[in-house]
Parts: C-alpha cells; sequence; structure tokens
C-alpha cells in the first residue's frame, strides 16, 4: 500500500496528470519505493474510486478535436489519509538479500565468479549512489522541480524544515550505498587472500592442452 502514499506525497506539492504523476514518481519517490508504470495507473484510478484524489478534466494543448487530459487533485480525505499513515510506526518487512545470502557460500563458487559478483554490487551501488548524490544537490542547491513547488506553496516558516528532512532522507540513502560499496570491496581484498590468482605465466601453462599431464612439473 505504501505506493499509494508515495502518488498522495507527490499530490500534496501539486496537482498533475498521470503521466507527470509517474514521470516525477520514478525521479524522486522512486528512489525509495520503486514500482513500474503498470501498477502506478490502476492504483491511481483505485485512489480515485475510493475518493483520496479527483480528476479535472482539462483540454490539451494540441490541434486535435476535443483532446483533454485529466489532471489529479489531492481531496481533503485523501490528505487525511495520509497525514494518518505519516503517523504510524514504520512496519519493517523481512529482509531478502540475494546478495549477502551468496556471499555466505562464495566458497561453492568458483573465485572469479565470486569477484565478478562484488564488482557488479559495486558497479550497482555505484549507480545508486550516483542518482541519490543529484538528488541531494538538486534539494541543497533549489533545482529539483516537485521540490521547489512544494516550498512555494508552504509557509516560509516551514521551508527550513521540509528541506533539511528531504536531505536527511538523502543522506541515508548515500550513506547506505557507501556502506554497501565499501562492504564489496573488502570482499574483493578477501578474494585475494583466500584465492590468490596464479602467476601470469603459470596460467598461461595451465591454459594450455587443458592442463597439467599426470608427473608434469609446473613452475611456480
Amino acid at each position: 500500500m505504501s505506493l499509494r502514499y508515495a502518488l498522495l506525497a507527490l499530490l500534496t506539492a501539486q496537482p498533475m496528470t498521470g503521466y507527470d504523476l509517474a514521470k516525477s514518481f520514478h525521479s524522486s519517490v522512486g528512489h525509495v519505493w520503486s514500482a513500474p508504470d503498470s501498477q502506478i495507473y490502476p492504483e491511481l484510478r483505485r485512489m480515485e474510486t475510493g475518493g483520496l484524489i479527483e480528476a479535472t478534466a482539462v483540454a490539451r494543448s494540441t490541434q486535435a478535436t476535443q483532446a483533454t487530459k485529466r489532471i489529479y487533485h489531492i481531496t481533503a480525505l485523501g490528505e487525511q489519509a495520509f497525514r494518518a499513515w505519516m503517523a504510524e510506526p514504520v512496519e519493517y518487512l523481512r529482509e531478502r538479500d540475494p546478495a549477502h545470502l551468496r556471499a555466505a557460500y562464495f566458497e561453492w563458487a568458483d573465485p572469479d565468479s565470486v569477484r565478478e559478483q562484488l564488482r557488479a554490487h559495486v558497479r550497482h551501488w555505484g549507480g545508486l549512489r550516483e542518482q541519490w548524490q543529484g538528488q541531494f544537490a538538486a534539494i541543497r542547491d533549489r533545482t529539483h522541480p516537485i521540490f521547489v513547488q512544494r516550498l512555494l506553496i508552504s509557509p516560509e516558516s516551514e521551508r527550513p524544515r521540509i528541506a533539511a528532512y528531504k536531505l536527511f532522507a538523502y543522506e541515508g540513502l548515500i550513506a547506505r550505498a557507501e556502506q554497501e560499496i565499501g562492504w564489496a570491496e573488502r570482499g574483493l581484498r578477501l578474494a585475494d587472500e583466500l584465492e590468490p590468482k596464479p602467476p601470469e605465466g603459470v596460467r598461461g601453462k595451465l591454459g594450455e592442452g587443458g592442463g597439467t599431464s599426470p608427473g608434469e612439473e609446473v613452475d611456480l
């Protein structure tokens, strides 16, 4: 149900079309609660049916005859539901972490596979860190469009509080990414300690003809 409240959170800043909501979702709250468009649009219809949002049909800026678009607004009931959700304690989900599960059994994997999985972990979290750092900078510099709109509709006295909490959220995400990157880099060093690579000359000899023959000496 968090998708519903993520969408309501966006609509507390300004009314939006379904398209604009989906676009804003992926560039903001989608960093902490991901969902594809195939889930967003049905959820909007359910929210409208439930009275949490309402839609107004307005003419599109196009030459097409009778072309309209629907702009969603949060209702008083929607604001009430959002405030009630924000007051609830967080219900933490049971952990499902395939990367750390595999790491616990790396002795079953080929050393090169271990290293590649750890490098992939660094790349994955490095990409997320870059995204989150961009969001942090856009909020800090007041260039994030949704954040700027939220400030515009908020009392000036509330603006420092709004900014501080947004930055706090992204600081946590960035710290999480850095922790995961550091963990994987320590794993790479551990793999080199436990599974040292043979010298280049030895690897070349081992690779020729599928390995060594019985009794054949390998120069180590």
